[in-house]
């Protein structure tokens, strides 16, 4: 075996593969995208452009990744095999990870002294919207995963950056499975500036002595009679549903054939008959609405099992006898065949699909046969999840799940910190069997996982080759496929695989290519000027940045500031708070969640509260009447005094959000601090002098006034007076002594 020789790599570290140095070599020409199969290297062909490029260009290598185990697993390699000085000290190291969990200052030191980054995007792009670091001495940026480069996700926003403000960028791009759509690849390449593309197959010859055999099985179930009953339980109240929307003249399709793509079309005659004012048109999107819970139930019954079936038709049922569940779980909770169906699922005592006992038999036979193997098995729903893990935990197989962070309150999910140590127990041998959802699918490296189950077949090519990824990476491997016989897990696994068979005639089509004809526009250096904040100050609530607006603000020169705002997304000044809702988030809030009371709270922070209600048919979102959504305004407008401003879009509020801070700086001249307000009574003129306090706005006002019953009682209040009402701190209540006591000059 022959050894890479590099003067940044270690000695006898990194085999040297034919195709891994080609591929670095037309990689430090352009901007590329790597296209390789998963175990075949893509790190290490990083590794070796990024010793090349700091080697001969200086500068820092910015390395993304969209997980922070994934982060964690690259800073490793790199530390491993790079040949860098490293200091005794560790806060000295050139090598530093940025996931979010480190405070803003210390990021900033650490970028400042650091050779090599490794970050999630996410992370990347709140420290560039608020300036913390600038991309300019960036010589090499890094994206794994970069299928993901689409939409709003942050990648695209890092890139664009890097690429306009750099002085010598290069892109790395890299991925396994870019996607069967041949568009979206394209996507791809024009957000990331890639203008060329290197792909390997398994099956070329300079690949192919690195090939271990993936033997792939099918394991065919029938589903239990009692199973299949609740189904057919299901699929005739999709029946019923359908000919309930057939007889609103809406074209709907047989349910065998009611597939993601028919329900889209469906969902597009319902709102096409919404925007005609068309009556019925609502009652038929809360019918789409039970149709959508309908088939989910289907799926999980098919593919999961009895007992993740039986807690989401309970569920269901909780949400349609609560107050607060929406019209179609209240129509299914009150239907006489959904409700012999829940009853009849309360006495299913123990799991009746046999998905979990087959999983346990092939577990055991791969642990009695390969003692030392790894086993990953691979379910798309938490609750599953967890049911493996203690159907096999009691069984005697030693096993953890791996799961995403928590989304709700009430999910129990995984921080990234005990991601990270699951995985490496895992590699470790302290348990033999990792049983996880999608986040464990991407690049994740345990080279001794030896059998991969799938436990149902996915739709997507991209989850199917990632996750058949995991195993066949240093040695043969082995990967099941638990199909229910006649289900959805078979339709699945025939729509992946001819996705798979599209994908890689598009990449033997791109890799004949190698280049694209011309350099996407949109990247042309602009310098670091542009991006440097030249415009009016606004202080953004850190939970705000992954939506569009934040980006277009921060392009558009704002300077930004991120911080967790008690009330509104939007800071400006000391007079505005700005709460921003989608049209569709305003009526979702108006009615799950206290609207009013949110809004309310705001508008007693600041003298100038502005709500932006973004997109159009505010009226046509969901089944209430237009003058009830009216009296929602004229409630907020007259009673509360909010400014009410509507925009079209992510890129027309921030526009809007610029001229209001612009505005507010004071392009017109000086404005009043505490502008005049006409009609108030003597309880409001005394609250709205108490507000203009330092620090103290409407809230704070009131609190004082009720405590000290007067105006003047609060002008002569002591220091100790004033901290013991809840809520004055002692800076506050300096200031409003001082206020009070000091002469004025």
């Amino acid at each position: 075996m022959s050894f890479i020789t590099h003067p940044l790599i270690r000695e006898n570290s990194i085999e040297s593969r034919d195709y891994q140095l080609a591929i670095a070599m037309k990689a430090l020409d352009a901007n590329t995208m790597v296209i390789l199969p998963t175990g075949l290297g893509k790190t290490a062909v990083a590794l070796l452009v990024a010793a090349s490029r700091i080697y001969n260009e200086g500068g820092k290598v910015l390395m993304l990744a969209p997980t922070k185990p994934l982060v964690d697993q690259h800073l490793h390699f790199f530390e491993r095999f790079l040949a860098i000085e490293r200091p005794s000290d560790p806060t000295k190291s050139p090598f530093v990870m940025f996931t979010g969990e480190a405070p803003p200052l210390e990021r900033t030191a650490e970028w400042n002294r650091a050779k090599f980054c490794f970050a999630t995007p996410q992370v990347v792009k709140n420290d560039l919207i608020a300036e913390r670091y600038n991309l300019k001495d960036v010589t090499l940026m890094i994206v794994d995963e970069c299928h993901r480069a689409v939409g709003n996700y942050a990648y695209v926003f890092c890139a664009q950056r890097y690429l306009g403000t750099s002085d010598k960028p290069l892109v790395l791009a890299m991925t396994a499975s870019p996607g069967s759509i041949n568009e979206k690849v394209q996507e791809v390449c024009a957000n990331l500036g890639i203008v060329h593309v290197e792909t390997r197959t398994e099956e070329d010859s300079d690949v192919r002595p690195y090939v271990y055999n993936r033997d792939i099985e099918i394991i065919t179930i029938d589903l239990p009679q009692e199973l299949a009953t609740a189904i057919s339980a299901l699929q005739r109240l999709i029946d019923d549903r359908l000919a309930l929307l057939s007889s609103l003249r809406f074209d709907v399709p047989k349910r065998e054939k009611l597939s993601m793509k028919t329900l889209f079309l469906l969902n597009a005659q319902i709102q096409q008959r919404i925007q005609e004012r068309d009556k019925t048109a609502y009652s038929a999107a809360s019918l789409y609405a039970e149709l959508m819970k309908l088939r989910h139930a289907i799926t999980l019954g098919e593919s999961q099992g009895s007992e993740v079936l039986k807690s989401y038709i309970a569920k269901l049922v909780s949400e349609g006898v609560s107050g607060g569940g929406s019209k179609a779980s209240q129509r299914l909770a009150k239907d006489p065949i959904f409700r012999e169906l829940f009853d009849r699922s309360i006495e299913w005592t123990h799991e009746l699909h046999p998905k979990p006992e087959i999983s346990l038999s092939l577990v055991r036979q791969q642990l009695q046969e390969h003692p030392n193997s790894r086993i990953i098995i691979f379910a798309t729903y938490r609750d599953t999840v967890q049911l493996l893990v203690d159907y096999l935990n009691k069984n005697g197989i030693s096993c953890e799940r791996f799961v995403g962070q928590a989304i709700k309150d009430s999910e129990k999910g995984l921080s990234q910190k005990k991601q990270i140590a699951a995985l490496n127990r895992f590699r470790d041998g302290e348990f033999k069997v990792l049983i996880a959802t999608s986040v464990g699918e991407e690049g994740l490296d345990v080279p001794s996982t030896d059998m991969v189950i799938f436990y149902e077949a996915v739709p997507s090519e991209i989850r199917s080759i990632q996750r058949k990824g995991r195993t066949g990476r240093s040695a043969a491997g082995r990967v099941v496929v638990l199909v229910s016989h006649g289900t959805s897990d078979e339709v699945y696994r025939f729509v992946s695989q001819a996705k798979e068979k599209m994908m890689h005639k598009s990449m033997r089509k791109m890799g004949s290519m190698k280049s694209f004809p011309q350099k996407p526009t949109g990247f042309e250096q602009v310098g670091i000027d542009k991006f440097t904040p030249q415009g009016p100050k606004i202080i953004i609530d850190d939970r705000e940045t992954s939506s569009k607006v934040v980006e277009v603000l921060s392009s558009m020169g704002a300077a930004i500031r991120l911080e967790r705002l008690l009330y509104g997304d939007y800071a400006i000044g000391d007079r505005i708070l700005v709460e921003r809702k989608t049209a569709r988030d305003f009526v979702d809030t108006l009615i799950n969640r206290d609207l009013l009371g949110q809004v309310k709270l705001m508008a007693e922070a600041v003298p100038r509260p502005v709500l932006i209600i973004e997109g159009r048919d505010l009226y046509l979102q969901r089944d209430i009447h237009p003058n009830a959504i009216k009296g929602v305004l004229a409630a907020l407008t007259v009673d509360m005094g909010v400014s009410i401003l509507f925009t079209k879009d992510e890129q027309d509020t921030a526009q809007m959000l610029f001229v209001l801070a612009n505005r507010e700086e004071g392009e017109r001249g000086e404005r009043k601090v505490h502008p005049h307000k006409s009609h108030r009574s003597l309880k409001d003129e005394q609250e709205y002098v108490v507000s203009a306090f330092p620090d103290i706005g409407m809230k704070n006002a009131r609190i004082l006034l009720a405590n000290f019953g007067s105006l003047k009682a609060i002008t002569n209040a002591e220091i100790p007076e004033l901290l013991a009402v809840k809520g004055i701190g002692e800076k506050t209540a300096q200031k409003i002594f001082d206020l009070c006591h000091r002469t004025y000059n």
